[in-house]
């Protein structure tokens, strides 16, 4: 009996446990990835125009984005303290829209409409915050692919979402409005109080690595499944009984991960201490063997050395500086050479935010991330808009599409990118150059409208999109360190909301109404009364609708290039950044 409660109490405290709990409340915390398809049913029953319905859009993205209470209040309360507010938030922020949309509460002006949203959206960053923080903490040396997970699952969220509501069968569409209020606050009270750090280091296993390729197995197959599961339903009409069904083997594959957790606590694997020890030293024996003058004296040897050394062998390299160190040492000790004090931090150790504010470094990842993230979250935004331009009825297979293609962005942006810094120790912003160049290519698709375009459209934006939420945390975290990481992730975020803002706000929707007012005085008002009172009268019936590939083609283009200028900024810090990484990842391949 006291040998059961122990492994009970082992499971309890197993850092993949934490992990796990996590990835579910990831799961269903990306609602601002069903705005998508929030968005018509708003604009319907609210007679809302596109420029006022951005205007809710850029509200949701400053939600998803402004996470500085979120950080706060994690550092002043427990992280379950920190989720059941952003649980509250999400309940009260949508459950009043859904009341408003249905008729139940009283229509609110636009800009109250736009707090609530932007209240319900908020909620999305304490969980982020909690569940990365508790993992990043647990899982100390593997913060590229848990980064990747986690921010993958968010984005796959929209699809899990929608094939929850698909299942329920609600006559009324408003109703995924409730749900999207509703269920996510209930998931995360129920798993709260699980998500916490545990001493995560201290668990260290020599099967972590099959516990994560299992991980990436199971990302991998959820993809797949409800790729083909969204497809069936568009294409066939797919029975309640089968859908069901789905749904059912949905939720089993979710769950599955849980095994790891399990099987490590009830199974007799030892533990390997001597791996748990060289992974992660002990800070108090990492700081006995680094005195003040040794930091500085490594700082005089970036200044000093010359610029060919970064060019040889990784082994030569670091044979050469450590010389040059040797002689610096000396010197300094005999009083030949005054060593110059530091300033400040340099690049891969651990800065503020003010510190990491006055570097080009960051501000080249804030405006690159600025135009290509600004310019997929449009898409993601205005995706019910597109489709019904083109001519699709059934909006809700895109939004479940480029949220499958969002998950693998993030998922593969990880994966890929680790082997990048790992196997070739070059910088990883390489990775994100490559997904600026794949997004501007999607949103020319988009912008030509051709047969089949939203599909290889939404692919390729999905991906692209994704890829960069697994990259440039992981980016940063090796740029300006660890210790204030979670100020500058979200920092980083508000480029997000600044780009939807100019894109969304300001581009897309004055081009979409200012061709939906061409088409209306073209084909709905009579030529005889184009000039009378009764022009007025068209316009109040019903919001103005845009059709053809018209609607987003300039939008689309202008995006297009701007996704461009991104990968010319990202190549840029990839220039930059070179010594960096084979500093500090060129020393684990020699």
């Amino acid at each position: 009996m006291g040998k059961l409660k122990e492994r009970i109490q082992a499971f309890v405290n197993n850092r993949w446990l934490v992990f796990v709990a996590a990835i579910w409340i990831q799961s269903c915390a990306g609602i601002g990835y069903v705005f998508g398809s929030l968005s018509p049913v708003i604009k319907r029953s609210l007679n809302y125009n596109q420029r006022q319905l951005s205007k809710l859009g850029v509200a949701k993205d400053l939600g998803d984005s402004v996470g500085f209470l979120a950080g706060s209040l994690s550092e002043i309360l427990p992280l379950w303290g920190a989720l059941l507010v952003g649980a509250l938030q999400n309940l009260i922020g949508y459950g009043w829209v859904w009341l408003i949309v249905t008729g139940r509460a009283p229509v609110l002006p636009l800009w109250a409409m736009c707090i609530l949203i932007f209240v319900g959206n908020n909620g999305e960053t304490y969980f982020n915050t909690a569940a990365l923080v508790s993992c990043v903490q647990n899982f100390p040396k593997s913060r590229g692919p848990v980064v990747g997970i986690l921010k993958g699952f968010a984005g796959l969220s929209g699809a899990i979402l929608t094939q929850i509501y698909t299942m329920i069968n609600f006559p009324d569409q408003a109703a995924l409005i409730f749900m999207v209020a509703v269920g996510p606050a209930m998931v995360v009270v129920a798993l709260m109080f699980i998500i916490r750090p545990v001493g995560g280091h201290r668990q260290v296993r020599p099967s972590d690595g099959l516990s994560f390729t299992f991980i990436y197995s199971v990302c991998l197959l959820l993809a797949a499944y409800l790729m083909g599961v969204m497809l069936l339903e568009d294409l066939v009409d797919v029975s309640h009984t089968l859908i069901i069904i789905f749904t059912v083997i949905l939720f089993l594959l979710l769950v599955a991960p849980v095994v790891i957790p399990v099987k490590l606590s009830f199974s007799d694997e030892p533990k390997d201490l001597a791996v748990e020890e060289v992974l992660l030293p002990k800070p108090e024996q990492q700081e006995a063997g680094k005195s003040e003058q040794d930091e500085v004296i490594f700082s005089e040897v970036e200044d000093e050395k010359p610029k060919e050394v970064d060019l040889l062998p990784a082994s030569e390299r670091h044979k050469r500086i450590a010389q040059l160190q040797a002689k610096l040492c000396q010197a300094a000790a005999e009083g030949a050479v005054r060593v110059k004090r530091r300033r400040g931090p340099h690049r891969g150790e651990d800065f503020t935010l003010m510190q990491a504010l006055i570097k080009a470094d960051l501000w080249l990842i804030f405006f690159s991330l600025l135009l290509a993230s600004g310019s997929g979250l449009t898409v993601i935004d205005n995706l019910g808009q597109m489709s019904q331009s083109l001519g699709y009825d059934n909006t809700h297979i895109f939004v479940s599409m480029i949220s499958i293609w969002n998950f693998l962005g993030r998922v593969g942006g990880g994966y890929f990118s680790e082997i990048i810094v790992r196997d070739y120790a070059y910088p990883r912003p390489i990775a994100m150059a490559v997904s600026q160049l794949v997004m501007a290519v999607g949103h020319v698709f988009f912008a030509m409208g051709w047969p089949g375009a939203m599909y290889i459209g939404t692919l390729l934006i999905g991906l692209g999109y994704g890829a960069h939420w697994a990259i440039v945390p992981a980016a940063a975290s090796e740029l300006f360190g660890l210790k204030k990481f979670g100020a500058l992730y979200n920092f980083l975020t508000l480029a997000n909301p600044a780009g939807s803002l100019i894109f969304s706000g300001v581009i897309a929707s004055s081009i979409y109404d200012r061709e939906a007012e061409k088409q209306a005085h073209q084909h709905l008002i009579p030529p005889q009364i184009s000039g009378s009172i009764f022009s007025g009268m068209f316009a109040v019936d019903e919001p103005l609708k845009c059709e053809g590939s018209i609607c987003f083609f300039l939008t689309s283009m202008i995006m297009s290039g701007f996704c461009i200028i991104a990968g010319v900024l990202s190549l840029i810090l990839v220039y930059r950044t070179k010594t960096v990484y084979a500093n500090i990842y060129g020393k684990s391949r020699t």
